[in-house]
């Protein structure tokens, strides 16, 4: 670790890999601070990710693909089952993904670029000059370093503490915070090639359960509900435990992972002077579906790019580094965000019954390729009022 880099990258995740990996291939000094032991570790995440979406990063390797989708199970709350099966949704499905080691290979390109890494290494506060974020403070076994930068990218999850240490208002209304719990589970009955996803309010209020298979007889078994919905004897590990205790009363449980997912609006400006805040921390997990590693890759090597491109300009005020906010709303992944998030306030708050009405009227639907976008068109189609109740966004989806 030096004393000085042209960018100083705030955790070690998806979004921070990318971010180091981009600096160092544009010629930048570059260092990765993650404040855990071990790169990839504890895994809070249900893991999947589309094909097309991870293609566009880093190529497959059998080493870190547990499983390959070729479909998808939506069960409604009254226990019918819609399957989105190989011959509708192609080859085009996801998959799920062994994040301990797919993380630590992302922070291996990273460091074959060019990179330093540092583990066990905090950032405890950063450097401020005249209002400009100029590095940070880290504090490895007992001592503190500062560590200078020209731009610093905050990639530190969810809790995002160095954001708001710079000033910037990180807050998440708790109805906006999924209370997630996951266990990964062996021995149980699945089908190794699809995703399941169950949905109702005595199964997951204003959220979803999901079995997303890790290989023969092996998956990740979750549940995210909505912090409102959460409290005493009704927590999302009390959801999760009497789906297991009824679903899989024979499976075994060798992994406990609790933790929370931000499902609310992108944070309302991701830039300051000498910062750039990326992936979970900026807040740009998919609202609907609480995927976020797809947008944790991109948000962190958009931001490296600008971030070189305004290091090599001289210029690293917020101002400059706009062009990385506007950038990544205006584009694909941004737009679907917004879309996202209005459908889930839709969707939170219908009742049961309509849940089961829109399942059982796309029951039949054949798409040439699964998205959640093409799936949401797909219930619209086969729902014509909805197009009033959503307004302007259902137009927008047509």
């Amino acid at each position: 670790m030096k004393g000085k880099y042209d960018v100083l990258v705030i955790g070690g995740g998806p979004a921070g890999a990318l971010a180091g990996k981009t600096a160092a291939e544009k010629g930048l000094s570059a260092l990765i601070v993650e404040k855990r032991p071990a790169i990839g570790a504890p895994v809070r995440c249900a893991e999947g990710i589309g094909k097309e979406a991870l293609h566009e990063f880093i190529d497959p390797d059998p080493r870190w693909i547990s499983a390959d989708m070729t479909g998808a199970t939506i069960v409604a709350p009254d226990g019918f089952v819609m399957k989105l099966g190989s011959e509708m949704a192609g080859s085009k499905v996801g998959y799920v993904l062994d994040r301990k080691i797919f993380d630590r290979e992302l922070v291996w390109k990273a460091t074959e670029a060019g990179a330093d890494v540092a583990v066990k290494s905090r950032a405890a506060a950063p450097i401020l000059e005249n209002g400009y974020v100029r590095g940070a403070q880290i504090e490895y076994c007992g001592k503190t370093t500062e560590v200078k930068a020209d731009v610093v990218i905050a990639a530190d999850g969810v809790e995002s503490k160095f954001s708001r240490w710079c000033g910037i208002d990180t807050t998440v209304p708790v109805r906006e915070i999924m209370s997630s719990v996951q266990y990964v589970m062996t021995d149980i009955d699945i089908d190794e090639h699809s995703t399941v996803f169950y949905l109702g309010n005595d199964v997951a209020p204003e959220g979803y359960l999901w079995v997303f298979p890790k290989g023969k007889r092996c998956a990740n078994v979750g549940i995210g509900i909505s912090g409102k919905k959460s409290g005493s004897g009704h927590r999302a590990k009390d959801y999760l435990d009497r789906f297991v205790n009824k679903t899989f009363p024979d499976g075994k449980t060798i992994e406990y992972i609790p933790g929370g997912v931000s499902v609310c609006r992108p944070l309302d400006c991701t830039v300051a002077d000498g910062l750039l805040i990326a992936g979970d921390a900026a807040r740009v997990v998919d609202p609907l579906t609480g995927g976020g590693i797809y947008n944790a890759m991109y948000t962190g090597r958009l931001a490296a790019e600008v971030a070189a491109a305004c290091i090599e300009r001289g210029d690293v005020s917020k101002k400059a580094l706009m062009q990385y906010d506007k950038a990544w709303r205006e584009s694909k992944m941004g737009k679907a965000i917004e879309r996202n998030y209005l459908i889930k306030e839709y969707l939170i708050k219908l009742p049961d019954t309509k849940l089961n009405d829109i399942i059982h009227s796309v029951s039949t639907i054949n798409m040439k390729e699964f998205t959640t976008m093409n799936l949401i068109k797909e219930i619209i189609k086969a729902n014509p009022k909805l197009v009033l109740e959503l307004g302007a966004l259902a137009a927008s989806l047509r």
